[in-house]
C-alpha cells in the first residue's frame, strides 16, 4: 500500500472482501465515520487485466458514438456483458451489503478514464447534490481500478467526514476539461492538507458516500488511468426529480418498485440494450441537469 500524501488518517490495512455481512461490521463502521473505506481487494490482477482488455476492445467499437455525457461511457453495465459481470461480482456486493443492506440495486455506472498527459480533472463536489435521490444513506459508490491509480495519474481525493451535516452549495462551470456533467464545483474552501489521496492497485476498489466531498487531478503521467464507478442503492430509495428512473437488481429483493428493472445485456451493443441505455441516460439527465441554465451534454 502506497503512502497517502497529506493524509491525516491512514486508510485501513488491505481489506479483504468478506463472504458474510454482519450488522455494523468494522468496515461499515469505518465507512460511516469517515465517509469512505479503501483499499478493498475485489479482483485479482489477472482478472483486472482481463476486464481492462474487454473494455479496451469494446472502446474501439463505440468510437464516435454518444454513450454518455461529455464523452463519458455511462451505464456500461446495460450495453456490455463484461460490465454487467463486474457490477454483480460477489466480492463487490459483499462489501456493499455491509454498508446498505442485503437488497441491492445498481443505479448508475461510469468508466472514468484519463488518458496520459491530459488535463481532464474532477472538481470538488458531492454526488448526491445532483442525483435526485431521497435517502443519502441508502446508497454507496464503488470505484474499481482496472489500472494502477496513483497521485501521478490523477487518483481521487477525499475530505474525511465531509459526508456529515448539510449539503454544501455548488456552482456550475461547464468547464471543458471537467469530467463532471455540469462542471459542478462545491462552493467551499478545501485545505489540501486535510485530504486523502486514494491510490489503488488494479483490482482494488474504494467505497464512498454520496455526500462525501471528492475530486481528482489531471493525469500528467505516461500511463492510462482507468476506473469503473458503480453506484449502488437500496430499493427503498426514491427518485424525487426525474419522472422515471431505472435500476438493476443484483442481490436480494425489491419490495418497493420505485425503479424500472433493466434486463442484463444478452450481447454487447445489441439494439435492445442500446435502447435501454438511451432511456436511462435521458431519464437520469432530468435529475442531473435539473436547474442548469446551460446543459451542454
Amino acid at each position: 500500500m502506497r503512502p497517502n500524501a497529506g493524509n491525516p488518517r491512514k486508510p485501513a490495512d488491505m481489506l479483504k472482501a468478506q463472504t458474510t455481512a454482519p450488522a455494523r461490521t468494522p468496515l461499515a463502521e469505518r465507512y460511516h465515520e469517515d465517509g469512505y473505506c479503501f483499499p478493498v481487494d475485489i479482483l485479482s490482477r489477472d482478472e483486472a487485466a482481463h476486464y481492462r482488455s474487454q473494455l479496451e476492445t469494446l472502446e474501439a467499437r463505440i468510437a464516435g458514438s454518444r454513450v454518455g455525457n461529455k464523452g463519458q461511457l455511462n451505464y456500461p453495465q446495460v450495453i456490455f456483458k463484461f460490465a454487467a459481470e463486474l457490477v454483480r461480482h460477489p466480492a463487490l456486493l459483499d462489501i456493499v451489503e455491509q454498508i446498505i443492506g442485503p437488497d441491492i440495486l445498481v443505479w448508475g455506472g461510469t468508466f472514468f478514464t484519463k488518458e496520459p498527459h491530459t488535463d481532464s480533472y474532477v472538481s470538488w463536489h458531492q454526488d448526491m447534490r445532483y442525483w435526485g435521490l431521497d435517502d443519502t444513506d441508502g446508497q454507496v459508490s464503488a470505484w474499481l481500478a482496472l489500472s494502477p491509480v496513483t497521485v501521478a495519474n490523477g487518483c481521487m481525493r477525499f475530505v474525511p467526514g465531509s459526508h456529515k451535516g448539510a449539503m454544501v452549495e455548488h456552482n456550475d462551470t461547464f468547464a471543458n476539461d471537467n469530467f463532471l456533467t455540469r462542471g459542478q464545483e462545491a462552493a467551499v474552501e478545501i485545505n489540501e492538507n486535510d485530504t486523502v489521496q486514494v491510490e489503488l492497485a488494479p483490482g482494488q476498489a474504494s467505497f464512498h458516500h454520496g455526500k462525501l466531498l471528492h475530486a481528482s487531478a489531471p493525469n500528467h503521467s505516461d500511463e492510462r488511468r482507468i476506473g469503473f464507478a458503480i453506484n449502488f442503492i437500496a430499493p427503498h430509495v426514491r427518485q424525487t426529480v426525474a419522472s422515471q428512473d431505472f435500476g438493476i437488481l443484483v442481490r436480494g429483493e425489491d419490495r418497493y418498485g420505485n425503479f424500472v428493472h433493466v434486463p442484463w445485456p444478452k450481447e454487447d451493443l445489441s439494439k435492445d440494450a442500446l435502447s435501454w441505455h438511451n432511456r436511462i441516460l435521458n431519464s437520469q439527465n432530468e435529475a442531473m441537469y435539473d436547474g442548469a441554465e446551460d446543459a451542454e451534454r
